[in-house]
């Protein structure tokens, strides 16, 4: 990721290599690609809205919507309505509210979690196991 401070940040942004090893990684830690990719754009810019999203991160609309429900049910993105002359639909700019290391926080709470309730489960498969075994 870049240096946040050094590149701040107009609303088209396209991904580098290491942002593709990022994306990655979260997919590899069972993180959704889609959101991943879109967490990553908007933690890349100022703000935006969903069409540079779309741009920047190769997605379709229904992906990043999905995607931005999910960032916004978490409360780390805000949403502001932009006025627009005319009629049609309403504009949303999109922006980072949660720092993107208090998501990484977030996210390792919940992996070390998962891990914990993997590692009682074995544990206690492994009693029912033995116990079965004694009793036969």
């Amino acid at each position: 990721m870049v240096n946040k401070e050094a590149k701040k940040k107009n609303s088209s942004y396209k991904f580098t290599p290491k942002d593709r090893e990022i994306i990655n990684i979260f997919s590899d830690l069972g993180v959704p690609k889609n959101l991943a990719k879109t967490l990553l754009y908007v933690s890349e810019v100022d703000e935006c809205r969903s069409s540079d999203i779309e741009k920047g991160a190769e997605l379709r609309q229904p992906e990043v919507s999905i995607a931005m429900q999910e960032l916004s049910d978490r409360g780390w993105i805000s949403k502001r309505n932009q006025k627009k002359e005319g009629k049609g639909r309403p504009i949303y700019i999109y922006s980072l509210q949660t720092p993107i290391s208090t998501i990484m926080k977030h996210i390792e709470e919940e992996k070390t979690e998962e891990i914990q309730t993997i590692q009682q489960d074995l544990t206690e498969l492994k009693k029912l196991f033995e116990k079965r075994i004694s009793n036969q």
